[in-house]
């Protein structure tokens, strides 16, 4: 009965935020009249583009973000079930209309993330980071200098338990980054010995906003992000300590700033009064450089980027991922209002499940070659601790055993006269000899969504290449139970199109140019 009543009351919170991000959107609208050409656009980059490192070895890239999917699948599985059993790690939030960023595929570097461009603070700096449709929390790499206590917000002490008393922590070995020559003209000219060199300094921007650690932000709204009990004095910042169940953390503290975003109409917008964090260490975890160093938080949460960015510019926002091969003069972008393209006109469309800070699709089956699949449905019902994800911040589809061992099954018999070799990607199974391979020889897969939907990625997105002339099926098992998850390899080249105010993903195939 509790965990009902919980989804209830997550149900009727949502709806309110969004219905607020609605009415917000058209009192401005009406006062101001609306720019259909102001849309909020960033530029989409992956993370193995070459602007951030030289040339890497493909089958090391490869063996890099499995073990980062492995460690984020570990976090995506804690969350879900401390929302099935009622304890909600954040609290619910709100959203609204239109702009742009520039999203790149990091083709050089040995993780799968996609990046964008933003500033933070005021004057602005500038900094890659991650576009994460798993995290609703945007942080950044920060000096290690916390700022007074003038900027605080209020009084009083309290106790918080941190997110890693409920976790047991085991120590993994991840794949680190390795610093190499930078390509930044902007950063070549910032010597090294400029200690905000690489690094968010919040100290520099006048519209950066300590949340003391005795505030009533602090003490209710970020308690279920992380923050932490120490508050010894009422001026001292609200800690966090996001520590996940592989033994990887990120420790630093909250604030509130402004994120400067480009338009489409060529000028710039500001979303003012974000919540973001301020990451002072890393343990275990990924290595960020000059060039890269946060996360923008794409999680539906309060005070997150996209109720900033919705309630400013729509309660929809959409990418498209270039192949994650992509050299640096390959790009998309993310855009917050509707993109004016000309594949949304054939974009299909299904129910999209908002389980903070996941988007989840209701899954009716999956095909191959037209013949579906014996997969038991409680697989895809998040009720029974199922269900499939969108996520952008994982490379490679996963899905638990009951749905992967049909699906391989069924691909590997297309694959029956190629040449295997030694498995030697990590937890790939089925590794080829690439030459000569015809993938038009590989049956269709599709996945079936609610209303008929029905997504059918090309086939160099699960036949994938892991170095010189070898292909693999590239699909990861997960054992037990919990949430299926299609990652970024699977979404390239299509438009994806999240439209919050009705929920509703819409996708198309698409150039992503």
């Amino acid at each position: 009965m509790n965990k009902k009543w919980m989804q209830w009351i997550t149900q009727i919170l949502m709806t309110l935020l969004l219905i607020q991000i609605i009415v917000v959107h058209s009192l401005n609208n009406e006062e101001e009249g609306e720019d259909e050409d102001e849309r909020m656009s960033l530029e989409l980059v992956h993370r193995h583009d070459s602007r951030f490192v030289d040339d890497v070895d493909q089958v090391e890239a490869v063996k890099g973000f499995l073990s980062r999917d492995l460690q984020r699948r570990e976090r995506m599985n804690e969350i879900m079930i401390r929302k099935s059993q009622g304890l909600s790690r954040r609290k619910n939030i709100e959203m609204k209309p239109q702009f742009q960023l520039p999203m790149l595929s990091g083709r050089d570097e040995k993780l799968g993330e996609y990046f964008v461009d933003v500033e933070v603070g005021t004057p602005g700096q500038s900094f890659w980071v991650i576009a994460d449709t798993g995290n609703d929390l945007t942080w950044f790499n920060c000096m290690k200098k916390v700022h007074k206590s003038n900027h605080g917000h209020g009084g009083g002490r309290h106790k918080h338990r941190s997110r890693g008393s409920h976790t047991k922590t085991r120590t993994r070995t991840r794949t680190r980054t390795k610093s190499r020559t930078r390509t930044s003209k902007r950063r070549r000219r910032v010597g090294t010995n400029n200690p905000c060199h690489g690094v968010f300094c919040p100290h520099q921007s006048h519209t950066f906003k300590q949340v003391s650690c005795a505030s009533k932000t602090c003490k209710e709204d970020l308690s279920a992000v992380y923050s932490l009990q120490e508050c010894p004095s009422p001026s001292d910042p609200c800690l966090y300590d996001i520590s996940y169940a592989d033994g990887s953390s990120a420790a630093g503290f909250f604030g509130t700033d402004t994120i400067t975003v480009n338009l489409t109409n060529g000028r710039k917008g500001k979303l003012q009064n974000l919540t973001i964090g301020c990451t002072q260490s890393m343990a275990n975890s990924v290595s960020f450089t000059e060039d890269t160093g946060g996360i923008l938080g794409l999680g539906l949460a309060k005070d997150s980027f996209v109720e900033k960015a919705g309630l400013a510019y729509g309660a929809k926002f959409s990418y498209c991922l270039v192949d994650h091969l992509s050299h640096k003069d390959v790009s998309s972008y993310l855009t917050f209002g509707t993109p004016k393209e000309k594949v949304l006109t054939k974009m299909k469309k299904t129910e999209l499940l908002i389980y903070p800070p996941f988007y989840g699709v209701n899954v009716i089956g999956v095909s191959i070659a037209d013949q579906m699949l014996k997969i038991p449905p409680k697989v895809w019902n998040f009720d029974t601790q199922g269900g499939m994800i969108l996520d952008s911040g994982t490379s490679l589809a996963t899905f638990v055993v009951e749905a992967y061992d049909p699906i391989v099954s069924a691909l590997e018999k297309s694959l029956k006269n190629v040449k295997r070799v030694d498995k030697s990607i990590s937890i790939l199974d089925f590794c080829f000899d690439g030459e000569g391979f015809d993938e038009s020889t590989v049956p269709r897969l599709a996945f079936h969504f609610s209303g008929g939907a029905r997504f059918e990625p090309p086939v160099k997105s699960y036949i994938i290449d892991v170095g010189p002339m070898m292909k693999c099926i590239g699909i990861v098992p997960i054992n037990g139970t919990g949430a299926s998850v299609i990652g970024n390899i699977l979404q390239q080249n299509h438009l994806w199109e999240f439209d919050l105010a009705n929920n509703i993903v819409g996708f198309a195939p698409s150039k992503c140019n």
